[in-house]
């Protein structure tokens, strides 16, 4: 692959360029600029671990313009942790995506991510200033990828309402190079000050990027675990995915790996409340509603920044239609499930792969989907312990990697969803008076 190229006007950008400009100049997202020129199926057969596959997908992804070695060093540091399949019956899987240190499916796009800013920087002595707004698992995982890496200063935007305490301590006590901020309202207006703020003129000279799923450096290796999760099933034939949606920055990446050949039977988009994608399935139109809070928060989200890449990857409406289907539930039917699945299955599931757990079923039931069903599960279950005590009855163990965070005291600025508070704040980061211990 040689470039990349906006959803919108159709410029094109090499890949250290988009790393670092976050969006396009005219507003857009990046995308691939042709169909991948390699076959992922062959790299699911003949791969022998997650991180041979990661390996193999990115150079077939990057390999025009990062070397080979380098891509060897990423993924080996990077990526040193697990992502088991595993089966609960009846063909149903669950991809585990939250062994990382975060505990969330955010790591690997993250410190991937990361490891590519860090060696590409065309200006490696210059500071940048990351901004990143997260509705729950980004923020931990984007500041953790980062810290220590202090010329990157990292701020992170969280609503004051819709993240667990278990999520929120994981950003809010690096301290160093990463400074959490708290704003009124939801992560759609988060969201919408990020994007206002690489408008501005000022976006250049802080040397502003952002790290949200908007940037290709964290799409590019969310495809990885898609063929990986193929490679582990061992299903030439393939299978369907239930992707719990919100952002759907995941979603794309699986649609990217089926454009790479990976023999993907059906991507299913698993909503929340938060339906906006089932309705623009439905009719066409992306109306904006207010978010809902719901318990699977790291999906309330109800205006996706990657539906625009998922239509420009796909053409049209119909053509989104035949690659992807979507259901949504509510708060009811995940605990439901949840209890559902520990009881009968002995699995305990986070309400995010709850809701992608009911995806997969409502697949089967209303599609007729046959063959093997792969939830996303894309974060442990500690890290929203009362929504899970309450569905179950009992309480998940706390991952080692979560327990210093707990521990450690949050530093919070406070502020309004203003965009001159939040431009005099980046200000202030990139001079080094904020967030540093």
């Amino acid at each position: 692959m040689t470039s990349w190229k906006s959803t919108r006007s159709g410029s094109t950008a090499t890949l250290t360029q988009a790393l670092f400009q976050g969006p396009a100049a005219d507003g857009g997202l990046y995308i691939p600029s042709a169909p991948p020129a390699f076959d992922a199926a062959r790299i699911a057969r003949e791969s022998r671990s997650f991180q041979e596959t990661a390996l193999r997908m990115a150079i077939g992804l990057l390999g025009d313009e990062v070397a080979p070695e380098v891509l060897e060093e990423i993924v080996a540091e990077a990526l040193d942790f697990p992502v088991p399949l595993v089966s609960i019956g009846d063909d149903l899987h669950v991809l585990e995506l939250f062994h990382g240190p975060t505990a969330a499916f955010k790591d690997v796009g993250a410190r991937f991510m990361v490891a590519l800013m860090d060696r590409l920087d065309p200006e490696p002595d210059r500071t940048r200033v990351v901004l990143v707004a997260t509705s729950g698992d980004t923020g931990g995982a984007v500041a953790d990828a980062f810290a220590g890496l202090d010329r990157f200063k990292v701020v992170v935007l969280f609503p004051d309402d819709g993240v667990s305490e278990e999520q929120r301590r994981l950003f809010t006590t690096l301290g160093r190079n990463v400074t959490a901020a708290r704003l009124p309202g939801s992560f759609d207006d988060c969201q919408a000050i990020v994007k206002a703020a690489f408008r501005d003129p000022s976006a250049e000279r802080l040397g502003l990027t952002t790290a949200n799923s908007i940037n290709v450096g964290r799409l590019v290796p969310q495809t990885f675990y898609y063929v990986d999760a193929v490679r582990q099933g061992g299903w030439t034939d393939g299978c369907a995915f239930s992707v719990p949606s919100g952002n759907l920055g995941n979603l794309t990446a699986g649609l990217i790996a089926r454009m790479a050949g990976l023999p993907v039977r059906q991507l299913i988009s698993a909503l929340n409340a938060n339906d906006t994608f089932l309705r623009h399935l439905a009719t066409g139109a992306a109306e904006a509603r207010l978010a809902k809070r719901t318990i699977s928060s790291a999906m309330d989200v109800s205006v996706p920044s990657n539906l625009e890449r998922l239509s420009s990857i796909t053409g049209d409406l119909e053509r989104l239609r035949s690659v992807v289907w979507a259901r949504s539930c509510d708060d009811a039917a995940t605990l439901a499930c949840m209890a559902r699945v520990r009881r009968e299955r002995g699995y305990m599931l986070d309400p995010h792969a709850a809701v992608g757990m009911l995806g997969a079923e409502a697949y089967r039931r209303e599609r007729g989907g046959q063959g093997p069903v792969v939830v996303l599960a894309t974060a442990h279950p500690a890290k929203l312990p009362d929504v899970v005590e309450a569905a179950i009855g009992e309480r998940p163990v706390v991952p080692a990697c979560m327990q210093a965070a707990l521990a450690r005291e949050e530093r919070i600025v406070p502020l309004e969803s203003d965009l001159s508070a939040l431009l005099e704040l980046l200000h202030e980061v990139s001079g080094g008076r904020v967030g540093v211990r």
